[in-house]
């Protein structure tokens, strides 16, 4: 029945095309990724600030993969969408892994980084899985009911972010996968207003109940009350528990993606802080951050969070993205497997032309380094 499906061109990614390129750098296609620079510029500040610090192939790739993830959000939360919203894009992600992507700007460029990185189809699929949560209008009982929600539509993309990075073996997937966790945590806590509104519940009914919440009395009339911003209250300590995971994560990245993955940890941290200062009512009060506050905390985002010293050393990834993370580390290991072996294997045209690739990056390292040196004595002197 798939194979039946039409690629549906109603979407605000699409954008005509002749071929589809495979790879970026010398064949890459730049208008599909100006279209996903500037879905990420619209789509979310913050990030588009972080991925700013990104070094330029990776940051490509970010704007790919978050493009599609926020065109398929998009698509699911429009109103007038289709009934078989859902089924069509499963039906294009099918053709992205099978190198056939529809005629879509992210679906071409989310293709390469598939490609690229061999991202294992399972994680894309869990986001859509997420996804047909929200559709069924499901509400969670527990926090770790919510937590599978929440692996679904973010942990999926910390992970891939990971895989994009280079960075795959379990520990680091797992820290990554707990960044997710802990942004999409403050995005329920941010939102529980305009959620309601829309008929949408995310916190879990179980602490609800604790609290002497009734969710569908809620739902039908949403008000702040002090006990309806203690749940608040302990789910951005829950966030913060996996903020200090993610945060152990980041030394394990490779040393020029810290600053960005540590200025979005931190812009979204600061969301829960300014939640806290609301008195945790996000009914009638929404959370923002300024663009003067999220630029002190890429200048703070330079230099490493303190944590103790073993924190996060031996923690197991969360039970809702274990299967997850055993995924993205096998996909991981297998690549670098075939990479090492044709290393040592390939052709001398062909090494001389990783000897090139690899002196352009160094370059555009040191250039990103000297920047930073300078950020960083800016920081110093404020």
């Amino acid at each position: 029945m798939m194979d039946a499906l039409e690629c549906s061109h109603d979407s605000p990614c699409r954008t005509p095309r002749r071929t589809v390129a495979t790879n970026y750098g010398f064949t890459g296609d730049a208008i599909d990724l100006d279209d996903c620079t500037a879905a990420i510029r619209r789509g979310s500040k913050s990030f588009h600030i972080a991925s700013l610090l990104l070094p330029r192939g990776t940051r490509q790739a970010a704007h790919a993969l978050y493009a599609f993830c926020r065109h398929s959000d998009d698509v699911i939360d429009d109103p007038a969408r289709r009934p078989d919203a859902l089924l069509r894009l499963r039906h294009r992600l099918e053709r992205i892994y099978a190198g056939a992507p529809c005629d879509h700007a992210c679906d071409r460029a989310f293709a390469r980084i598939v490609q690229n990185y061999a991202i294992p189809k399972t994680i894309p699929l869990s986001l859509l899985d997420g996804f047909a949560m929200d559709m069924a209008g499901r509400q969670y009982h527990t926090i770790a009911a919510v937590k599978e929600y929440a692996a679904g539509v973010a942990a999926t993309v910390g992970l891939m972010m990971s895989l994009v990075m280079r960075a795959g073996d379990g520990w680091t997937l797992a820290r990554a996968a707990d960044l997710g966790l802990a942004m999409q945590l403050t995005n329920i806590a941010r939102d529980v207003g305009e959620d309601a509104r829309q008929g949408r519940l995310y916190l879990p009914l179980d602490w609800l109940r604790e609290a002497g919440i009734d969710g569908d009395t809620f739902l039908r009339d949403p008000r702040f009350t002090p006990a309806l911003g203690g749940v608040v209250k302990r789910l951005l300590e829950e966030a913060d528990r996996h903020y200090q995971l993610g945060h152990a994560g980041i030394a394990r990245l490779p040393g020029n993606c810290r600053h960005a993955i540590r200025t979005a940890a931190l812009t979204y941290q600061d969301i829960g802080r300014s939640i806290a200062r609301n008195g945790y009512d996000t009914i009638s009060r929404r959370a923002r951050t300024s663009l003067p506050r999220k630029l002190a905390l890429v200048l703070r985002a330079v230099r490493p969070t303190e944590l103790q010293a073993d924190r996060g050393a031996t923690a197991p990834p969360d039970p809702a993205v274990a299967e997850l993370v055993a995924a993205a580390a096998d996909a991981f290991a297998l690549v670098e497997g075939q990479r090492r072996a044709g290393a040592r294997s390939g052709s001398p045209l062909e090494r001389v032309a990783l000897i090139m690739i690899e002196i352009q990056q160094r370059q555009r390292d040191d250039q990103r380094q000297q920047r930073l040196a300078r950020w960083q004595k800016v920081a110093r002197l404020v």
